[in-house]
C-alpha cells in the first residue's frame, strides 16, 4: 500500500469521515466496473458498490493494515456483487450483459467493419449475452475475475473462498459453456471464408 494511501486508511480507521470519503472517491469507479461485470446491471452494480463501502466502513476497525487495502476492499466488492448476482438469478434473465454502464452497447473492436462483420458482431454479442446470463453466479463471477479483471486463479480462489480445484473448475465451466454457445457462429464464419 502506498504511504499516502496508508495514511488515509489509518485516518479513516480513526473515524475521519473525510478520509473515508477520499477512499470512496478513489475506489468507486474500479469497484463499479467490477460489480457491473458480475451483476450485468447498472443499478445492481451501484447497489453492490454502496454495500461494499457500507461493509467496509463497518469493518474498518478490523482491517489488518499489513494487508493491501485495495485487495481487502476488492474482496468485499466481489462478495457484495456475487450476493446480488445470486439474487438476480432467482429473477428473470435480462439482456444487458454486454451493455456498458451507461446503457449503451460496447462496440466490438474492429477497424471499419463491413455490414457482414457488423451483423456477425450483433449475433455474437447476443450469443455471449445469453451465455453469460445462463451461467451460475459463481461461474460468471469467476469468469469476470479471470477474463475481464485479469486475476490469477489463486486470487479468484481467495476472493471467492474456493479451493484451487473449485476455482479452476468454475472458470473452466464458464469458458466451456461460452465456447459451446459461440462454436456454431465460429463454424459458420469459417465456412464463409
Amino acid at each position: 500500500m502506498e504511504r499516502t494511501e496508508a495514511i488515509v486508511v489509518e485516518r479513516a480507521r480513526g473515524g475521519d469521515a473525510e478520509a473515508f470519503r477520499e477512499l470512496v472517491e478513489s475506489y468507486s469507479p474500479r469497484l463499479f466496473r467490477l460489480a457491473w461485470r458480475i451483476t450485468g446491471d447498472e443499478h445492481s452494480a451501484e447497489d453492490a458498490v454502496q454495500e461494499t463501502f457500507l461493509r467496509a466502513y463497518r469493518s474498518l476497525a478490523r482491517f489488518d493494515a499489513r494487508a493491501q487495502f485495495s485487495t481487502w476492499l476488492h474482496r468485499i466488492a466481489v462478495n457484495a456483487a456475487l450476493d446480488l448476482a445470486r439474487k438476480q438469478q432467482n429473477r428473470s434473465r435480462h439482456e444487458g450483459w454486454l451493455d456498458g454502464p451507461d446503457g449503451e452497447e460496447e462496440p466490438l473492436p474492429s477497424p471499419a467493419p463491413g455490414p457482414d462483420r457488423l451483423a456477425l458482431g450483433v449475433e455474437v454479442e447476443r450469443a455471449v449475452r445469453s451465455a453469460l446470463a445462463g451461467l451460475s453466479a459463481m461461474e460468471r463471477t469467476a469468469f469476470v475475475l479471470r477474463h475481464f479483471e485479469g486475476r490469477s486463479i489463486a486470487e479468484i480462489c481467495e476472493q471467492l473462498g474456493l479451493g484451487v480445484s473449485a476455482g479452476k473448475q468454475a472458470v473452466f465451466r464458464a469458458v466451456q459453456k461460452l465456447r459451446r454457445v459461440l462454436e456454431p457462429l465460429v463454424q459458420r464464419q469459417e465456412v464463409k471464408l
